[in-house]
Protein backbone atom coordinates (compact mmCIF):
# COMPACT_ATOMS: atom_id res chain seq x y z
CA UNK A 1 0.00 0.00 0.00
CA UNK A 2 1.34 3.41 -0.96
CA UNK A 3 1.50 6.11 1.65
CA UNK A 4 2.67 9.68 1.83
CA UNK A 5 6.13 10.27 3.29
CA UNK A 6 7.44 13.55 4.59
CA UNK A 7 11.07 12.52 4.09
CA UNK A 8 11.49 9.74 1.55
CA UNK A 9 14.42 7.47 0.73
CA UNK A 10 15.22 9.00 -2.65
CA UNK A 11 17.35 7.91 -5.62
CA UNK A 12 18.63 11.38 -6.43
CA UNK A 13 21.56 12.92 -4.57
CA UNK A 14 21.54 16.46 -5.96
CA UNK A 15 20.14 18.99 -8.45
CA UNK A 16 21.96 21.05 -11.04
CA UNK A 17 22.09 24.81 -10.55
CA UNK A 18 20.90 27.30 -13.19
CA UNK A 19 24.37 27.88 -14.61
CA UNK A 20 24.90 24.14 -15.09
CA UNK A 21 21.46 23.67 -16.61
CA UNK A 22 22.12 26.50 -19.06
CA UNK A 23 25.38 24.87 -20.17
CA UNK A 24 23.74 21.47 -20.64
CA UNK A 25 20.82 23.00 -22.53
CA UNK A 26 23.14 24.89 -24.89
CA UNK A 27 25.18 21.75 -25.45
CA UNK A 28 22.08 19.77 -26.47
CA UNK A 29 21.01 22.56 -28.83
CA UNK A 30 24.33 23.08 -30.56
CA UNK A 31 26.46 19.95 -30.38
CA UNK A 32 26.72 17.73 -33.45
CA UNK A 33 28.41 14.93 -31.51
CA UNK A 34 26.76 13.21 -28.56
CA UNK A 35 29.37 10.57 -27.74
CA UNK A 36 33.15 10.03 -27.49
CA UNK A 37 34.20 13.62 -28.10
CA UNK A 38 35.33 16.84 -26.38
CA UNK A 39 33.18 16.62 -23.26
CA UNK A 40 34.60 13.18 -22.50
CA UNK A 41 38.14 14.56 -22.77
CA UNK A 42 37.26 17.52 -20.55
CA UNK A 43 35.73 15.29 -17.90
CA UNK A 44 38.62 12.83 -17.92
CA UNK A 45 41.16 15.67 -17.71
CA UNK A 46 39.15 17.21 -14.89
CA UNK A 47 39.19 13.92 -13.00
CA UNK A 48 42.94 13.58 -13.52
CA UNK A 49 43.47 17.05 -12.10
CA UNK A 50 41.17 16.53 -9.13
CA UNK A 51 42.49 13.08 -8.24
CA UNK A 52 46.08 14.10 -9.06
CA UNK A 53 46.77 11.09 -11.21
CA UNK A 54 47.00 10.29 -14.93
CA UNK A 55 45.52 6.87 -15.52
CA UNK A 56 41.78 7.60 -15.44
CA UNK A 57 39.11 6.67 -17.99
CA UNK A 58 35.35 7.17 -17.67
CA UNK A 59 32.90 4.33 -18.22
CA UNK A 60 29.17 3.76 -17.78
CA UNK A 61 29.34 2.45 -14.19
CA UNK A 62 31.61 1.37 -11.35
CA UNK A 63 30.42 -2.17 -12.03
CA UNK A 64 31.80 -1.95 -15.57
CA UNK A 65 35.09 -0.67 -14.13
CA UNK A 66 35.29 -3.80 -11.99
CA UNK A 67 34.46 -5.98 -15.00
CA UNK A 68 37.42 -4.48 -16.85
CA UNK A 69 39.64 -4.84 -13.77
CA UNK A 70 38.65 -8.51 -13.51
CA UNK A 71 39.77 -8.97 -17.14
CA UNK A 72 43.06 -7.15 -16.55
CA UNK A 73 43.84 -9.42 -13.58
CA UNK A 74 43.94 -12.41 -15.98
CA UNK A 75 42.30 -14.63 -13.39
CA UNK A 76 42.97 -18.36 -13.33
CA UNK A 77 40.77 -21.18 -12.05
CA UNK A 78 41.90 -21.30 -8.40
CA UNK A 79 42.68 -17.61 -7.89
CA UNK A 80 41.10 -16.16 -4.77
CA UNK A 81 39.74 -12.64 -4.33
CA UNK A 82 39.15 -11.34 -0.79
CA UNK A 83 36.04 -9.13 -0.67
CA UNK A 84 34.13 -7.73 2.31
CA UNK A 85 30.72 -9.38 2.76
CA UNK A 86 29.37 -5.99 3.85
CA UNK A 87 29.08 -4.18 0.51
CA UNK A 88 26.98 -3.94 -2.65
CA UNK A 89 26.88 -7.03 -4.89
CA UNK A 90 28.75 -5.32 -7.76
CA UNK A 91 31.93 -5.48 -5.66
CA UNK A 92 31.92 -9.27 -6.09
CA UNK A 93 30.00 -10.28 -9.25
CA UNK A 94 32.65 -9.32 -11.87
CA UNK A 95 35.27 -11.53 -10.22
CA UNK A 96 32.86 -14.45 -9.90
CA UNK A 97 31.93 -14.06 -13.56
CA UNK A 98 35.60 -14.32 -14.49
CA UNK A 99 36.21 -17.52 -12.57
CA UNK A 100 37.73 -16.33 -9.30
CA UNK A 101 36.94 -17.87 -5.93
CA UNK A 102 35.44 -15.34 -3.52
CA UNK A 103 36.69 -15.27 0.07
CA UNK A 104 34.41 -13.21 2.30
CA UNK A 105 36.15 -10.80 4.68
CA UNK A 106 34.70 -9.24 7.81
CA UNK A 107 34.55 -5.55 8.64
CA UNK A 108 36.04 -3.68 11.55
CA UNK A 109 33.08 -2.98 13.84
CA UNK A 110 34.08 0.61 14.55
CA UNK A 111 34.98 1.77 11.03
CA UNK A 112 32.54 -0.53 9.16
CA UNK A 113 35.00 -1.18 6.36
CA UNK A 114 37.20 -4.22 5.65
CA UNK A 115 39.25 -5.42 8.61
CA UNK A 116 43.01 -5.88 8.22
CA UNK A 117 42.97 -8.38 11.08
CA UNK A 118 40.44 -10.48 9.19
CA UNK A 119 42.36 -10.08 5.92
CA UNK A 120 45.37 -11.65 7.64
CA UNK A 121 43.23 -14.69 8.51
CA UNK A 122 41.83 -15.05 4.99
CA UNK A 123 45.00 -14.64 2.89
CA UNK A 124 46.42 -17.76 1.26
CA UNK A 125 48.94 -18.67 -1.43
CA UNK A 126 46.05 -18.46 -3.89
CA UNK A 127 45.09 -14.87 -3.06
CA UNK A 128 45.24 -12.82 -6.26
CA UNK A 129 43.71 -9.55 -5.05
CA UNK A 130 41.89 -7.81 -2.22
CA UNK A 131 38.92 -5.51 -2.82
CA UNK A 132 38.96 -2.63 -0.35
CA UNK A 133 35.55 -0.96 -0.30
CA UNK A 134 35.43 2.61 1.01
CA UNK A 135 31.86 2.05 2.17
CA UNK A 136 29.47 4.83 3.27
CA UNK A 137 32.07 7.36 2.05
CA UNK A 138 34.71 6.41 4.64
CA UNK A 139 38.30 5.96 3.49
CA UNK A 140 39.58 2.57 4.61
CA UNK A 141 43.25 2.52 5.59
CA UNK A 142 44.71 1.38 2.28
CA UNK A 143 48.20 2.41 3.35
CA UNK A 144 48.18 0.05 6.32
CA UNK A 145 46.90 -2.84 4.19
CA UNK A 146 49.40 -2.01 1.45
CA UNK A 147 52.24 -2.06 3.98
CA UNK A 148 51.16 -5.50 5.19
CA UNK A 149 51.09 -6.79 1.60
CA UNK A 150 54.47 -5.29 0.72
CA UNK A 151 56.28 -8.57 0.06
CA UNK A 152 53.26 -10.38 -1.31
CA UNK A 153 52.21 -10.47 -4.96
CA UNK A 154 48.65 -9.45 -4.16
CA UNK A 155 46.88 -6.66 -6.02
CA UNK A 156 44.82 -4.00 -4.23
CA UNK A 157 41.52 -2.97 -5.80
CA UNK A 158 39.87 0.11 -4.31
CA UNK A 159 36.10 0.29 -4.64
CA UNK A 160 35.44 4.03 -4.33
CA UNK A 161 31.84 3.90 -5.55
CA UNK A 162 30.64 5.69 -2.42
CA UNK A 163 33.70 7.76 -1.58
CA UNK A 164 34.52 10.18 -4.37
CA UNK A 165 36.60 12.99 -2.86
CA UNK A 166 37.52 11.14 0.34
CA UNK A 167 41.16 11.26 1.35
CA UNK A 168 43.61 9.44 3.57
CA UNK A 169 46.96 11.00 4.47
CA UNK A 170 46.31 13.73 1.91
CA UNK A 171 45.84 11.32 -0.99
CA UNK A 172 42.53 10.75 -2.76
CA UNK A 173 41.05 7.28 -2.42
CA UNK A 174 41.34 5.26 -5.60
CA UNK A 175 44.89 6.37 -6.35
CA UNK A 176 46.71 4.32 -3.70
CA UNK A 177 46.16 0.73 -4.83
CA UNK A 178 46.70 -1.02 -8.16
CA UNK A 179 43.18 -0.58 -9.54
CA UNK A 180 40.09 1.35 -8.56
CA UNK A 181 36.53 2.12 -9.57
CA UNK A 182 34.33 5.17 -9.01
CA UNK A 183 30.58 5.46 -9.35
CA UNK A 184 28.58 8.41 -10.68
CA UNK A 185 25.20 6.78 -10.11
CA UNK A 186 22.19 8.98 -9.33
CA UNK A 187 22.59 8.48 -5.57
CA UNK A 188 26.31 9.24 -5.43
CA UNK A 189 28.11 12.39 -4.25
CA UNK A 190 28.90 13.21 -7.90
CA UNK A 191 26.57 11.94 -10.60
CA UNK A 192 26.45 11.90 -14.40
CA UNK A 193 22.73 11.97 -15.12
CA UNK A 194 21.87 8.77 -13.33
CA UNK A 195 24.60 6.36 -14.39
CA UNK A 196 28.33 6.57 -14.86
CA UNK A 197 31.71 5.65 -13.46
CA UNK A 198 35.48 5.79 -13.83
CA UNK A 199 38.38 3.37 -13.70
CA UNK A 200 41.95 3.83 -12.46
CA UNK A 201 44.76 1.44 -13.45
CA UNK A 202 48.20 2.04 -11.97
CA UNK A 203 50.17 -0.03 -14.50
CA UNK A 204 50.59 2.09 -17.65
CA UNK A 205 50.73 -0.85 -20.05
CA UNK A 206 47.49 -2.27 -18.64
CA UNK A 207 45.87 1.18 -18.59
CA UNK A 208 46.40 1.49 -22.34
CA UNK A 209 44.10 -1.48 -22.84
CA UNK A 210 41.11 0.14 -21.09
CA UNK A 211 39.94 2.29 -24.01
CA UNK A 212 39.57 -0.70 -26.28
CA UNK A 213 38.01 -2.90 -23.63
CA UNK A 214 35.36 -0.27 -22.83
CA UNK A 215 34.46 0.37 -26.50
CA UNK A 216 34.15 -2.90 -28.42
CA UNK A 217 37.85 -3.02 -29.24
CA UNK A 218 37.72 0.14 -31.38
CA UNK A 219 41.10 1.40 -32.54
CA UNK A 220 42.73 3.10 -35.53
CA UNK A 221 44.25 1.39 -38.55
CA UNK A 222 48.01 1.87 -38.38
CA UNK A 223 48.35 2.43 -42.12
CA UNK A 224 45.80 3.53 -44.67
CA UNK A 225 45.91 5.30 -48.01
CA UNK A 226 42.44 6.85 -47.74
CA UNK A 227 40.57 7.70 -44.52
CA UNK A 228 37.55 5.66 -45.64
CA UNK A 229 39.43 2.43 -46.38
CA UNK A 230 39.33 -0.33 -45.30
CA UNK A 231 36.80 1.10 -42.79
CA UNK A 232 36.30 4.14 -40.55
CA UNK A 233 37.81 2.26 -37.64
CA UNK A 234 39.68 -0.91 -36.76
CA UNK A 235 38.94 -3.59 -34.15
CA UNK A 236 41.65 -5.12 -31.97
CA UNK A 237 41.84 -7.63 -29.15
CA UNK A 238 43.50 -5.79 -26.26
CA UNK A 239 43.69 -8.94 -24.15
CA UNK A 240 44.26 -12.40 -25.59
CA UNK A 241 41.08 -14.51 -25.44
CA UNK A 242 39.13 -11.70 -23.73
CA UNK A 243 36.44 -10.02 -25.79
CA UNK A 244 35.80 -6.29 -25.23
CA UNK A 245 32.36 -4.87 -24.50
CA UNK A 246 30.49 -1.55 -24.54
CA UNK A 247 30.80 0.58 -21.42
CA UNK A 248 31.06 4.13 -22.73
CA UNK A 249 29.63 7.36 -21.34
CA UNK A 250 27.73 9.88 -23.49
CA UNK A 251 28.87 13.46 -24.08
CA UNK A 252 25.99 14.99 -22.10
CA UNK A 253 26.82 12.72 -19.15
CA UNK A 254 30.46 13.73 -19.32
CA UNK A 255 29.45 17.39 -19.50
CA UNK A 256 27.31 17.04 -16.38
CA UNK A 257 30.12 15.28 -14.53
CA UNK A 258 32.65 17.93 -15.47
CA UNK A 259 30.31 20.67 -14.26
CA UNK A 260 29.66 19.00 -10.90
CA UNK A 261 33.34 18.25 -10.45
CA UNK A 262 33.87 21.99 -10.02
CA UNK A 263 31.75 21.98 -6.85
CA UNK A 264 32.23 18.45 -5.52
CA UNK A 265 34.26 19.72 -2.56
CA UNK A 266 31.45 22.14 -1.72
CA UNK A 267 28.88 19.32 -1.91
CA UNK A 268 31.01 17.01 0.23
CA UNK A 269 31.59 19.80 2.74
CA UNK A 270 27.83 20.13 3.13
CA UNK A 271 27.53 16.39 3.72
CA UNK A 272 30.21 16.50 6.40
CA UNK A 273 28.60 19.53 8.04
CA UNK A 274 25.19 17.90 8.14
CA UNK A 275 26.61 14.65 9.47
CA UNK A 276 28.35 16.59 12.22
CA UNK A 277 25.10 18.35 13.08
CA UNK A 278 23.09 15.12 13.18
CA UNK A 279 25.67 13.18 15.18
CA UNK A 280 26.22 16.00 17.70
CA UNK A 281 22.57 15.76 18.79
CA UNK A 282 23.12 12.18 19.93
CA UNK A 283 26.66 12.31 21.29
CA UNK A 284 25.44 11.81 24.88
CA UNK A 285 23.24 8.90 23.90
CA UNK A 286 24.77 5.44 23.87
CA UNK A 287 21.96 3.88 21.80
CA UNK A 288 23.10 5.33 18.46
CA UNK A 289 26.74 5.07 17.45
CA UNK A 290 28.12 6.61 14.27
CA UNK A 291 31.32 6.35 12.28
CA UNK A 292 32.77 9.77 13.06
CA UNK A 293 35.62 11.20 11.00
CA UNK A 294 35.26 14.88 10.24
CA UNK A 295 38.91 15.76 9.76
CA UNK A 296 41.03 15.76 6.60
CA UNK A 297 38.21 14.62 4.28
CA UNK A 298 38.52 10.99 5.37
CA UNK A 299 34.73 10.58 5.44
CA UNK A 300 32.61 12.28 2.77
CA UNK A 301 29.34 10.80 4.11
CA UNK A 302 27.75 9.33 1.03
CA UNK A 303 25.37 7.79 3.56
CA UNK A 304 24.56 8.48 7.20
CA UNK A 305 24.36 5.17 9.02
CA UNK A 306 24.30 4.26 12.69
CA UNK A 307 24.47 1.20 14.91
CA UNK A 308 21.40 0.91 17.15
CA UNK A 309 22.24 -0.75 20.44
CA UNK A 310 19.42 -3.23 21.07
CA UNK A 311 17.66 -3.58 24.42
CA UNK A 312 14.60 -5.35 25.82
CA UNK A 313 12.09 -2.78 24.61
CA UNK A 314 13.98 -1.11 21.76
CA UNK A 315 15.95 -2.03 18.65
CA UNK A 316 16.69 -0.99 15.05
CA UNK A 317 13.33 -2.23 13.75
CA UNK A 318 11.49 -0.28 16.43
CA UNK A 319 13.22 2.92 15.35
CA UNK A 320 12.60 2.42 11.62
CA UNK A 321 8.95 1.51 12.18
CA UNK A 322 8.32 4.46 14.49
CA UNK A 323 9.94 6.90 12.07
CA UNK A 324 7.87 5.57 9.18
CA UNK A 325 4.52 5.10 10.90
CA UNK A 326 4.44 8.18 13.13
CA UNK A 327 6.74 10.69 11.43
CA UNK A 328 6.60 9.68 7.72
CA UNK A 329 10.37 9.29 7.47
CA UNK A 330 11.60 6.38 5.36
CA UNK A 331 14.92 4.86 6.44
CA UNK A 332 16.75 1.76 5.19
CA UNK A 333 18.99 -1.13 6.22
CA UNK A 334 22.29 -1.77 4.44
CA UNK A 335 24.02 -4.09 3.45
CA UNK A 336 22.64 -7.62 3.65
CA UNK A 337 25.71 -9.90 4.01
CA UNK A 338 26.40 -11.06 0.48
CA UNK A 339 26.77 -14.71 1.42
CA UNK A 340 23.15 -14.73 2.64
CA UNK A 341 21.74 -13.98 -0.82
CA UNK A 342 20.36 -16.97 -2.71
CA UNK A 343 22.32 -15.86 -5.79
CA UNK A 344 25.67 -16.29 -4.04
CA UNK A 345 24.48 -19.47 -2.32
CA UNK A 346 23.61 -20.93 -5.71
CA UNK A 347 27.22 -20.50 -6.85
CA UNK A 348 28.71 -21.95 -3.68
CA UNK A 349 29.40 -18.75 -1.80
CA UNK A 350 26.76 -19.08 0.88
CA UNK A 351 29.11 -19.44 3.82
CA UNK A 352 31.00 -16.70 5.58
CA UNK A 353 32.50 -16.19 9.01
CA UNK A 354 31.94 -12.47 9.44
CA UNK A 355 30.66 -11.80 12.96
CA UNK A 356 31.06 -8.01 12.87
CA UNK A 357 29.29 -7.85 9.51
CA UNK A 358 26.26 -9.69 10.88
CA UNK A 359 26.19 -7.81 14.17
CA UNK A 360 26.28 -4.45 12.42
CA UNK A 361 23.79 -5.37 9.68
CA UNK A 362 21.29 -6.78 12.19
CA UNK A 363 21.30 -3.54 14.17
CA UNK A 364 22.02 -0.76 11.68
CA UNK A 365 19.91 2.06 10.30
CA UNK A 366 20.61 4.34 7.35
CA UNK A 367 18.93 7.76 7.44
CA UNK A 368 17.83 9.68 4.30
CA UNK A 369 20.80 11.88 3.45
CA UNK A 370 20.45 13.75 0.13
CA UNK A 371 22.07 17.20 0.05
CA UNK A 372 18.97 18.90 -1.32
CA UNK A 373 16.88 17.97 1.72
CA UNK A 374 15.67 21.25 3.25
CA UNK A 375 17.10 22.37 6.58
CA UNK A 376 13.55 22.28 7.93
CA UNK A 377 13.15 18.62 7.02
CA UNK A 378 16.63 17.76 8.25
CA UNK A 379 15.89 19.33 11.63
CA UNK A 380 12.54 17.54 11.65
CA UNK A 381 14.32 14.21 11.19
CA UNK A 382 16.68 14.96 14.09
CA UNK A 383 13.83 15.97 16.40
CA UNK A 384 11.79 12.92 15.38
CA UNK A 385 14.60 10.54 16.31
CA UNK A 386 15.06 12.32 19.63
CA UNK A 387 11.35 12.01 20.42
CA UNK A 388 11.39 8.29 19.73
CA UNK A 389 14.44 7.73 21.93
CA UNK A 390 12.77 9.74 24.69
CA UNK A 391 9.55 7.77 24.29
CA UNK A 392 11.36 4.52 24.91
CA UNK A 393 13.65 6.08 27.52
CA UNK A 394 16.77 4.93 25.78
Amino acid sequence: MNRMTKIDWVNRSLFFNNKELKYLNNFLKKSDNLTQSNELLKFENGLKGYLKTKNINVVNSAASSLEIIALLLKLKKNDEIIIPAHTYCASALPFMRNGAKIIWADIDFKTRVISLDDIKKKISKKTKAIVIVHLYGYAADVFKIKKYLKNKKIKIIEDCAQAFGAEIKGKKVGTIGDFSCYSFHAQKNLTTLGEGGAIYVKDKSLFKKVKGLRHNGHSNFKKRKFYWLPAMGNLELDLIDKLPFKATLSEIQCASGHLLLKRIDQLNKKRISRARKFISHFKHNDVLSFNESFLKKRHVYHLLSAYVKPSKNFNRNTLIKELYDNYQIKCATQYYPLYKYSLFKKYGYGKGKCLNTEKFYNNMISFPFHVWMSEKNFDYMISSVKKILDKYSV
